[in-house]
């Protein structure tokens, strides 16, 4: 299976539809990560057509699924006063938009509301969850016969990987950081 990228709550100076968000739609800068700000995801009239054009781009090259990124913008200092309801009802319109096209759809990283949203997702995929000590809460993924897929940064492969087996998780170590 191959997963398409695609930034869903950032805009990033570097992609080709750059030019098609609107100024009032950009938010603060994502920590860490230059030239990627928020993006206001209370605006689907406004972003829903750009995201839209993203998923048809992927669903036309091929690709069998989406990675959403950035889809916790509640939890962060984005600019925008947004809630966790506006954080849901945006990340149920990505997964609709996913299987409209015949696409699965992982929840990344959004673990606060994955009681609320895991009957929308077919998977999970989560940063760093062994590293801080938060996997527990991808369980339900588990439990609803869901797949969970982690990526380790900084840890080594022996802190991980017996528990990784163990929760029944897809782990692996990323290098390239």
């Amino acid at each position: 299976k191959v997963v398409c990228y695609l930034n869903a709550g950032g805009w990033e100076n570097w992609r080709r539809d750059t030019g098609l968000f609107p100024l009032e739609v950009i938010g603060k800068n994502l920590d860490d990560w230059e030239g990627e700000r928020w993006l206001d995801i209370r605006r689907l009239d406004v972003l829903g057509p750009i995201l839209e054009a993203r998923f048809d781009d992927c669903r036309d090259k091929g690709f069998d699924g989406i990675e959403p990124d950035n889809v916790d913008g509640f939890l962060n200092n984005t600019g925008f006063p947004l809630t966790y309801d506006n954080q849901l009802k945006f990340n149920i319109w990505l997964a609709g938009q996913a299987h409209q096209r015949g696409l699965s759809i992982g929840l990344k990283n959004d673990m606060d509301q994955i009681p609320d949203l895991i009957a929308h997702f077919n998977w999970a995929l989560n940063e760093e969850c062994f590293q801080f000590d938060e996997c527990e809460t991808l369980l339900p993924f588990i439990a609803a016969g869901i797949p969970v897929f982690n990526v380790e940064y900084a840890l080594e492969t022996s802190e991980f990987c017996e528990q990784a087996r163990e929760l029944q998780f897809m782990s692996l170590k990323n290098i390239w950081m």
